[in-house]
C-alpha cells in the first residue's frame, strides 16, 4: 500500500517535533512539505528531512502530492485550517484544541464530515502505553464502576518565559484540555454535567491583573455519579508531569509518574528517578502512536480513534470552567456539548 503523503502546517516547536516523528518513526507516512510564513522557517525544518518548504498553507492545500495535512500552527488558526484542508479534499490531523470555541470546532467537524475525510485530533495521552492500559482495565471492569477520577498536567521549569504573552484562559483551553479529554475517556459512556473551577496566578502573580491564570483546579461531575478533579500548573521544577487515576467500586488504576524510565538510583541522598523536561520527551512513543493511528485510518478509510466529537466534548468542559471562574459558581456543561 502506498504511503500517505503529508503536508505539515507550522514549523514551531511542536510542528518540528511532529515532522521528525513522521519521518523517523511512522511507517506508511511520507512528509513531502512543510509550510510556515516566517522567512526560512519551513525550509530549515523541511529540507534536512527530505521535504520542501512553503511559505503559505495554501501551497500545501493545493498540492497534488499531498494526501493529508497535519495542522500544528497557532491554536487560533486551527479551525480555519481544518476547514480549508477539508474543502481541498485533504485528510486532517489537528493539534489540540481543534478550535478556540465550540462554534469553531463545529465548523471543523461539519467541514470534514461533508468532505468525507479523516479528521483526528491530537490528544496524545490516549496513545501513551500506561494510559491505554489504564483505560483497558476500566473498560474490562477490572476496577468495577467508576466513582472518582483525577488527572493533572504540570509544565516543566519556572513558568512561561513571557507570562504577559500567554493568551487569556490558556490554562483551560490548551493545557487542561488534555486532562478533560483524559477524564472523559477514562469514564466511558458518561457525560460531564457541571464544573466548579478555581484558578489563580501563583507562578507569576504580577501578571494576574493582566488576565494570567497559571494554576488551576477543577471539579467535574458526570451523569453516572462519578466525580473528577483536574489540576494544572505552568511550573514544576522537577520536570514535565502528567498523571491519571481512577477509583472504582472494586479497585483503582493509575497511569503516569513523570519518570522517563523505570530505573531508580538509590544513594545517600535517597531514591532518585530521572524525569523528562518536555512533553515531546516524555510522550515520544505516544506522539508516534497517534500518527500511526492517523495514517492507518487514512489508508483504511475509517474513523480514527480520536475524533472531532471528542475535541468538542473536552472543549465544552473548558468553556464551562471559564464560566465558573467568571461567575465564582458552579457552571453547567450543556448536554449537547459533552457527549462522549
Amino acid at each position: 500500500m502506498s504511503a500517505v503523503r503529508i503536508g505539515l502546517v507550522g514549523a514551531g516547536r511542536i510542528g518540528a517535533a511532529h515532522a521528525r516523528t513522521l519521518v523517523e518513526r511512522v511507517h506508511g507516512a511520507e512528509l513531502v512539505a512543510v509550510a510556515d510564513p516566517r522567512p526560512g522557517a519551513a525550509d530549515a525544518l523541511a529540507v534536512p528531512l527530505g521535504a520542501r518548504g512553503e511559505t503559505s498553507p495554501e501551497a500545501i492545500l493545493s498540492a497534488d502530492d499531498v494526501d493529508a495535512v497535519v495542522v500544528a500552527a497557532s491554536s487560533t488558526s486551527h479551525s480555519v485550517l481544518v476547514v480549508a484542508a477539508a474543502e481541498a479534499g485533504k485528510h486532517v490531523f489537528c493539534e489540540k484544541p481543534a478550535g478556540m470555541s465550540l462554534a469553531e470546532i463545529d465548523a471543523a467537524r461539519d467541514a470534514t464530515s461533508a468532505a468525507g475525510v479523516v479528521f483526528q485530533v491530537g490528544f496524545n495521552r490516549r496513545f501513551a502505553r500506561d494510559f491505554r492500559a489504564a483505560r483497558d482495565a476500566i473498560v474490562d471492569g477490572a476496577i468495577g464502576s467508576v466513582r472518582m477520577l483525577r488527572s493533572l498536567t504540570r509544565d516543566p521549569g519556572d513558568g512561561p518565559a513571557d507570562p504577559g504573552a500567554v493568551p487569556e484562559w490558556t490554562i483551560f483551553t490548551q493545557t487542561l484540555i488534555h486532562d478533560f479529554d483524559t477524564l472523559n475517556w477514562f469514564n466511558p459512556g458518561a457525560r460531564a454535567v457541571d464544573v466548579v473551577a478555581t484558578a489563580d496566578a501563583l507562578v507569576a502573580p504580577d501578571f494576574k491583573a493582566a488576565g494570567l491564570l497559571d494554576s488551576a483546579v477543577v471539579v467535574i461531575r458526570y451523569d453516572n455519579g462519578a466525580i473528577a478533579t483536574a489540576e494544572a500548573s505552568f511550573a514544576a521544577a522537577y520536570g514535565y508531569d502528567v498523571r491519571g487515576e481512577v477509583l472504582g467500586s472494586a479497585g483503582m488504576v493509575t497511569a503516569g509518574d513523570g519518570a522517563s524510565s523505570s530505573m531508580r538510583l538509590h544513594d545517600a541522598s535517597g531514591r532518585l528517578a530521572r524525569t523528562s523536561h518536555s512533553d515531546v520527551a516524555l510522550l515520544a512513543d505516544a506522539y508516534a502512536a497517534e500518527f500511526h493511528e492517523f495514517v492507518d485510518a487514512v489508508r483504511e478509510g475509517r474513523t480514527p480513534a480520536v475524533t472531532g466529537d471528542d475535541a468538542r466534548a473536552a472543549f465544552a468542559v473548558a468553556e464551562a470552567c471559564i464560566a465558573s471562574v467568571q461567575s465564582g459558581a458552579r457552571a453547567a456543561v450543556h448536554p449537547s456539548d459533552a457527549v462522549v
